[in-house]
């Protein structure tokens, strides 16, 4: 017999849903992951000790988005936890 059929419906559930939920935090690890790289690859020219200007603001208004994006993501799976979906 596999262990998951040793397993009761109640903790066959509750691993179902730490699966769900893994995989959900798995996508929002990858969805930083390309936000970042997006990010270097859109602000970032030339790689020197220190970034100009003109870097910074890049970065700090690409990292505002990303944080908007984010915060927009998070309430958006509290809304579907919230019914069911």
């Amino acid at each position: 017999m596999s262990q998951q059929a040793q397993l009761t419906e109640s903790d066959q559930r509750e691993l179902a849903q730490f699966i769900q939920v893994e995989k959900a935090r798995a996508e929002i690890q990858e969805t930083v992951h390309t936000l970042a790289d997006t990010c270097w690859d859109k602000c970032i020219f030339k790689v020197n000790n220190k970034m100009d200007r003109s870097e910074e603001t890049c970065l700090a208004n690409c990292v505002e988005r990303f944080l908007d994006t984010s915060l927009f993501i998070v309430n958006r799976l509290e809304s579907m936890r919230g019914s069911g979906v």
